[in-house]
């Protein structure tokens, strides 16, 4: 084993471990371009032995005791294992590698590979169909495809992606987990199979896809051997093509409280929304406004049998559509529980107004979004507000995201973070697009994909407290960016935390979310104040 630390652990149960230039992110274009430099530079196979070595100290370090299987596929993935395989064979670990391949058609490094495997007298049994696992085995290695698959698996490689998912054993893949499109975190066709990892080691640099979409469920933990290649992407000279949304983004933009500030001093959010029979959600939305430090929260509500006061907040201000100055706002949160009828459209176009003569920030989710995507004179008016300079924030989830786009909501998962950038394209907003790995689009600068969060937050209302978080730090004059990278942290990070103090992810409900976001947030700028 070599004695250099050959990896480190980057995302463990969804949170960020470490990055140091490893919350860069390169999809199969910026991997080619790295691999491209470092050919220039290394001998032939170089890279592929410290690959194959790094993951043989991480499945070490990771893998139960006992029998491994190593499964290689016909390109330089297949090579990583069979160097895996030899490193640990010749350490004494017990290893068996299923061959899915031609020996002949390897490429030149996957090739040597596999003599030097043979060399060493590991176990090497080549597949002409799917088998059995052995009843030994402890673990399964996934070396069948890496980065550079595009098409779905069929045939003997399909089957074998089936067989390893059904073994009920702990899986362990090499770079992506196969079948998985590193760029988009989908497979390239939906019936296409992908391997279910319960940890993944990725090489060079972190992938797209293994953050978001299907990526998030497939991948587990993620660790990353930059096989001392990359420093062409930390030095920029490749640019990323994403980045991870982590505080070191978002942390300095955030206000300090002075002692001598008052409620004045940290801004009147106005959350816009609640038409009959849904003025929950504008108040699920104040709520998260009021934690994450809004000095003062009004909630402006469509229907006119909305409630007065909230008695779980007293601290909130209602009103009822009309009533409320919104030019004394410091930002508008709009379109929570709002309806997509004349009144709703009315008020929005009103707001629209108001907001470009008064350069108002404001972040739009629900019902809003969805008067923009079905009234095009709204929509220019949007657009008109982003251009002029006014701070806007967008938060779709992937079917409001498709009517916006006109198309569907397969579509904008196929590619979430094209989605994502088609709307900041269209809208000139900064996008939300929600979702497991939540995009963060903007204009003019590389998207942020979201690394908080869990299943938890599959339950109504969550999405309005996002609105009211943001909302809150817009109202504190925060960027929309900055706004934005802020609040979709630390919602996913107090949905984070409510699990792991077993509040959820079964059960968890939107108004839990408050209390903990506050609590990290104040944490952050505490330990912040520390260093």
């Amino acid at each position: 084993m070599s004695s250099h630390p050959a990896w480190r652990e980057i995302l463990i149960d969804g949170a960020l471990a470490a990055h140091n230039g490893a919350d860069l992110l390169f999809g199969t274009a910026g991997i080619r371009a790295l691999e491209a430099a470092a050919y220039r530079t290394l001998e032939p196979f170089t890279l592929m032995a410290r690959a194959g070595e790094a993951a043989a100290d991480w499945l070490q370090t990771r893998a139960p005791h006992g029998h491994v299987l190593l499964v290689a596929g016909p390109g330089n993935n297949g090579g990583d294992a069979l160097v895996a395989a030899t490193v640990l064979h010749l350490a004494g670990r017990a290893v068996t590698v299923w061959l899915a391949a031609d020996p002949a058609k390897l490429p030149d490094d996957a090739r040597r590979a596999w003599t030097e495997a043979c060399a060493a007298n590991v176990p090497i049994e080549r597949l002409h169909a799917a088998a059995s696992v052995p009843a030994a085995t402890s673990a399964i290695v996934d070396g069948l495809f890496g980065v550079g698959l595009a098409r779905p698996l069929t045939g003997l490689h399909a089957a074998l992606v089936d067989t390893i998912n059904a073994s009920g054993l702990p899986v362990y893949a090499l770079d992506i987990p196969s079948g998985l499109n590193g760029d988009t975190g989908q497979p390239p066709a939906p019936d296409s199979p992908v391997i279910q990892a319960r940890a993944t080691i990725t090489f060079l640099a972190v992938k797209p896809g293994l953050l978001t979409g299907d990526g998030r469920d497939a991948t587990g933990d993620i660790a990353l051997a930059d096989l001392q290649a990359a420093q062409p992407a930390y030095d920029g000279v490749v640019e990323a093509d994403a980045f991870v949304n982590t505080p070191s983004r978002w942390l300095a933009h955030v206000p300090r409280r002075r002692h001598n500030g008052h409620k004045g001093t940290y801004g009147s959010v106005a959350i816009v929304g609640g038409a009959a029979g849904m003025v929950g959600a504008p108040l699920l939305s104040a709520r998260g406004a009021l934690y994450l430090g809004a000095g003062k929260v009004h909630v402006a509500s469509l229907a006119a049998d909305a409630p007065r006061v909230d008695p779980a907040q007293p601290e909130l201000m209602l009103h009822t559509w009309g009533a409320l100055d919104l030019g004394g706002m410091q930002a508008l949160a709009v379109g929570p529980g709002m309806s997509t009828g004349k009144e709703s459209e009315a008020a929005l176009e009103h707001l629209l107004d108001r907001m470009l003569s008064a350069h108002t920030p404001a972040v739009f989710d629900a019902d809003a979004l969805n008067l923009f995507a079905k009234t095009p004179a709204l929509l220019a008016r949007l657009t008109q507000l982003a251009g002029s300079g006014v701070p806007l924030v967008l938060t779709p989830h992937p079917l409001e995201a498709a009517r916006l786009l006109q198309t569907d909501a397969r579509a904008v998962q196929h590619d979430r973070l094209a989605a994502a950038q088609a709307l900041v394209n269209r809208t000139g907003a900064v996008v939300v697009l929600k979702g497991s790995g939540t995009i963060i689009a903007a204009p003019g600068i590389a998207p942020a994909i979201n690394p908080t969060g869990n299943g938890g937050l599959a339950t109504g209302g969550t999405g309005d407290v996002l609105t009211g978080m943001i909302g809150a730090l817009l109202a504190q004059g925060m960027g929309a960016r900055e706004a934005a990278l802020a609040g979709v942290w630390l919602h996913g990070r107090a949905a984070d935390d409510l699990v792991q103090a077993g509040v959820g992810p079964i059960g968890l409900h939107a108004s839990e979310l408050c209390a903990p976001a506050r609590r990290a947030l104040n944490a952050l700028l505490a330990s912040d104040v520390r260093r």
